[in-house]
């Protein structure tokens, strides 16, 4: 299982991130040395151990497992994959191969670009404005500066729980209402029903009168 973001004195990383960034990727697999495409670019955060290949992944199946990848002879991964574990604001992003990645280590530049106003507050590299650092190394860097600098991942509530929650807020009201007027209409049908319906029945004159009607004379004989 990946371990939990831990704190030692005012720093904050998860366990494997450390071993991550100091371990060599893309040479070739000790153990599968004799086969094909046997490059080490995946590494397992459970097991915390060296790079490993496609042929080695089959024994990590349950295992988190990430690829790096490499971009101008630097590792790189890819946002969605490691944002799932850490929280990596601050760390400036770019676009390769139409994926958003970051950079796992630093890049010194000895020289920031003309007009460049922000740059990586650990080894000087041009940045936008927006960003601290240009790597994952970097922050974990910057947080011997920062206290409140850290990995852990901030708790979100979850969207249908959201939705949950703001749908009872609207209908609470309304339930509340034709509750109301659902027993209104009870009592009400039933003081009509009693107010119609009295235990005694109304007198009722049940004499009928007769016209006289037109004398008849007796037959002759």
């Amino acid at each position: 299982m990946v371990g939990p973001v831990i704190r030692s004195g005012e720093e904050m990383w998860p366990p494997w991130l450390k071993p991550m960034l100091r371990t060599n990727f893309f040479m070739s697999c000790p153990v599968h040395a004799e086969l094909t495409k046997n490059e080490c670019n995946l590494y397992c955060l459970d097991c915390m151990g060296p790079a490993l290949c496609t042929y080695c992944h089959s024994l990590h199946k349950d295992h988190h497992v990430v690829q790096i990848r490499r971009s101008s002879y630097h590792n790189v991964i890819r946002v969605s994959e490691v944002s799932k574990f850490i929280d990596i604001s601050g760390v400036q992003t770019y676009i390769i191969n139409s994926a958003k990645i970051v950079f796992l280590n630093e890049r010194p530049q000895q020289r920031p670009g003309k007009g460049v106003t922000n740059t990586c507050q650990i080894c000087s590299r041009s940045l936008l404005d927006s960003f601290r650092f240009c790597s994952l190394g970097c922050k974990l860097g910057g947080m011997k500066r920062d206290s409140e600098l850290n990995f852990a991942i901030k708790p979100k509530l979850n969207k249908e729980m959201m939705q949950s929650s703001e749908s009872d807020e609207l209908s609470t009201p309304k339930k509340m209402r034709r509750g109301m007027e659902e027993t209104f209409d009870e009592d009400t049908s039933q003081n009509g029903r009693e107010g119609i319906s009295p235990g005694t029945p109304p007198n009722v004159s049940y004499r009928i009168s007769r016209r006289k009607g037109i004398p008849h004379r007796a037959p002759p004989f």
